[in-house]
């Protein structure tokens, strides 16, 4: 298959060895494309999940390297504490794993995003799908891949002030993108993930339209 030098996937792949990490299939890219088109009776895996698993490879590969065990859930929990947005949390986790010498600091950064596994399946590895149906949330997929884009831009551009000494506190802090629903009859403002499982953004104006933005 095709690959892209400076794909961040590819680069984690062959960093970590992770080329035979999928135990269901031969190489790592046939069970990534096979896992998100649903195939073997699978369901298709979104991008999000996707992205998650691949994650939690990489990190079960450090701790086989390392010897640091990594059966039943341990691996799922401690992936969880280091991408939480609690910051006591994740810094008890990255003293765990460096009292194993493992750099966690490193292992974070080499962790890949949803628009990047996204490229990675559609441009590396030139794949598709059928078009999704409801039950494959595709508009949830599309909603979380465009934050994360957002995300990764603000980073970049965060980066750029503090080199610039224009802020301080990038390295230390977190960015979050939410997208809000307003209601255009009144002052209503719901984020995206409220609005979707009550189903209406405003209950006195249930069926105004409404726009959305990002803050």
């Amino acid at each position: 298959m095709p690959t892209d030098p400076g794909c961040k996937v590819d680069a984690a792949v062959k960093r970590y060895g992770l080329e035979s990490a999928d135990p269901m299939y031969e190489s790592i890219d046939e069970g990534l494309l096979a896992r998100w088109r649903g195939l073997d009776d699978r369901t298709p895996m979104g991008y999000r999940p996707l992205t998650e698993w691949f994650n939690k490879r990489l990190l079960k590969q450090v701790y086989d390297e390392y010897g640091r065990d990594s059966l039943g859930a341990r691996v799922d929990s401690d992936y969880e504490a280091l991408r939480s947005d609690d910051e006591l949390i994740r810094e008890e986790m990255v003293e765990s794993l460096s009292a194993d010498g493992i750099d966690a600091e490193r292992v974070l950064e080499d962790m890949v995003s949803y628009g990047t596994m996204r490229n990675h399946l559609q441009e590396c590895l030139e794949g598709d799908k059928e078009p999704q149906t409801a039950e494959t949330e595709w508009e949830r997929e599309s909603i979380e891949v465009a934050r994360e884009v957002a995300r990764e831009k603000a980073e970049r551009a965060l980066s750029s002030l503090e080199t610039k000494g224009q802020i301080d506190g990038v390295e230390s802090s977190s960015i979050e993108v939410q997208i809000q629903l307003r209601c255009e009859s009144c002052p209503t403002r719901i984020p995206l993930e409220v609005a979707v499982e009550q189903g209406y953004v405003c209950e006195k104006h249930n069926q105004a339209p409404a726009t959305s933005h990002r803050s």
